[in-house]
């Protein structure tokens, strides 16, 4: 099977031409092996057109062996679990890159289910990889664990360069990166890298190549992350459907130009968007930054407004937490200094639950929030680590939020690490819970866990909440008396 060599080893084209020879050849097979001949062709043809991210084609390849399947007793015995384990996963895969994560979701599910019913680990573990993808859209705790369990497949059965080890490596990535865990992104960005061929997979190369460039943005790496974004234009051009990733990664773009002080370079590369994209919400947010650096905050609210009203699409998290504060710092530039401190405290809302601190070293803003800090808000120990980050993890200057809590009645100020741990004590989360949404052992847990209540002066976690509301270090209890 030339062409499933070429799919895994060389190029889509190459791949596509012996898949045209080998199907001319299937008409010479003896009628007994001609149905299996065809199955196994088909299954070829699916991952080819799965790799373009042609989803109409993909679901039309999935109903043809399907009725395949059925219309042979012999191919049905012999593939039909696995054809059909295979065409779900197919089918989910790009639905994921297409953007239908619900429909992905589904799809993927009863494939790896099939998969691990019948005893396929590899159709198991591409999967997984790829529902961690889903996963990230909603809760990064799931998605974490699902790229690990990929990841235990993919170093038991050495697959770790398949490119669905990729995916899985470029979940964790993505996740670590808006945390502005930047040094613990680089080894999986580095790992989703290696697992990239020349052309065979353009979807799964955008989408790393855009997370390079996501990381480089966030290091304030200019010409770096903006060579990311310009390897990545290609391959968008190679897929057959929108990938979810293309008006993201074409904002970033943007960005980086804004940056390099290129704002006609920036605002050409808006100029060349289509009607669909230029409105897209990623796109307004970028469009914001460029109004902004242009000295126009009027321009940048009217950029902003239809995401704010939650038209455009958006990552709930991720792109609200964005826009709000880009509201800010408008708001801020106009002088409306109590529209800014809104604007900035449902920014922050938005940026809490996953931690997407990277949010604010993509747009620094640093006196906008010391002030925000000062006037009160739910978000201070969040605005504390925010401020460490900006500065470098440098201890926290006078007058910042960690040091005033640290003239409040503390005895020793607080860590970076430990700021991280206390957020998580008010839920109902165990110490192994925490330890795996932060990516720490439990042990290195449990260590910062009793530097908090040193140095709060407590005995259990109940009495460390209650000493961290009382310090603004915490939002206040929800609870009525």
């Amino acid at each position: 099977m030339a062409a499933a060599d070429e799919l895994a080893y060389g190029s889509l084209d190459s791949a596509e031409r012996y898949l045209g020879l080998a199907e001319c050849g299937t008409a010479s097979v003896p009628d007994a092996r001609r149905a299996r001949a065809q199955l196994l062709l088909g299954i070829v043809r699916l991952l080819v057109v799965r790799q373009r991210g042609d989803l109409p084609t993909v679901a039309e390849e999935v109903r043809r062996l399907q009725a395949l399947a059925g219309a042979s007793d012999a191919a049905r015995r012999s593939l039909g679990q696995d054809l059909r384990a295979q065409a779900l996963i197919s089918l989910g895969i790009t639905e994921v890159w297409t953007g239908q994560f619900q429909e992905a979701e589904r799809h993927l599910e009863r494939g790896v289910a099939l998969a691990c019913r019948i005893g396929r680990p590899f159709l198991e573990f591409t999967g997984l990889a790829h529902l961690a993808a889903v996963e990230m859209f909603r809760s990064y705790a799931r998605a974490a664990e699902r790229s690990r369990q990929a990841m235990e497949l993919a170093e038991r059965h050495g697959w770790a360069s398949d490119p669905a080890a990729g995916t899985a490596c470029m979940v964790l990535g993505t996740m670590l990166t808006w945390q502005g865990r930047l040094d613990e992104a680089e080894p999986w960005v580095r790992r989703a890298e290696h697992t990239l061929t020349a052309e065979a997979q353009p979807a799964t190369g955008h989408v790393i190549r855009y997370l390079r460039g996501l990381l480089e943005l966030a290091r304030g790496r200019d010409a770096d992350e903006l060579a990311a974004f310009r390897a990545a234009e290609p391959l968008a051009r190679r897929l057959a459907a929108p990938h979810y990733t293309v008006p993201r990664a074409r904002a970033l773009l943007v960005h980086a130009l804004v940056r390099l002080s290129d704002t006609e370079g920036a605002e050409q590369a808006l100029a060349e968007l289509g009607d669909q994209d230029r409105d897209h919400g990623e796109t307004r947010i970028a469009t914001a930054t460029l109004r902004l650096a242009q000295d126009d905050p009027h321009a940048a609210v009217a950029a902003l407004a239809p995401v704010l009203d939650g038209a455009p699409s958006v990552l709930p998290w991720i792109g609200l937490a964005r826009a709000f504060l880009l509201e800010a710092i408008a708001r801020d530039a106009l002088g409306d200094l109590a529209a800014a401190g809104r604007a900035l405290e449902r920014a922050l809302d938005h940026a809490e639950p996953d931690r997407a601190l990277s949010v604010f070293l993509l747009h620094p803003a640093p006196g906008l929030l010391e002030r925000h800090a000062r006037h009160g808000t739910a978000h201070a120990a969040l605005i504390a680590e925010i401020q460490g980050l900006l500065a470098g993890n440098r201890p926290a200057p006078p007058g910042s939020q960690a040091g005033w809590a640290c003239s409040r009645g503390l005895d020793e100020q607080l860590t970076h690490s430990e700021i991280r741990v206390l957020r998580y004590l008010p839920t109902q989360l165990t110490g192994p819970e925490i330890a795996s949404e932060l990516f720490l052992s439990v042990n290195t847990v449990g260590t910062h866990t009793r530097h908090l209540y040193a140095k709060l002066g407590v005995h259990s976690r109940h009495e460390a909440v209650d000493r961290a509301r009382a310090l603004s270090l915490l939002a206040p209890s929800a609870r009525r008396a």
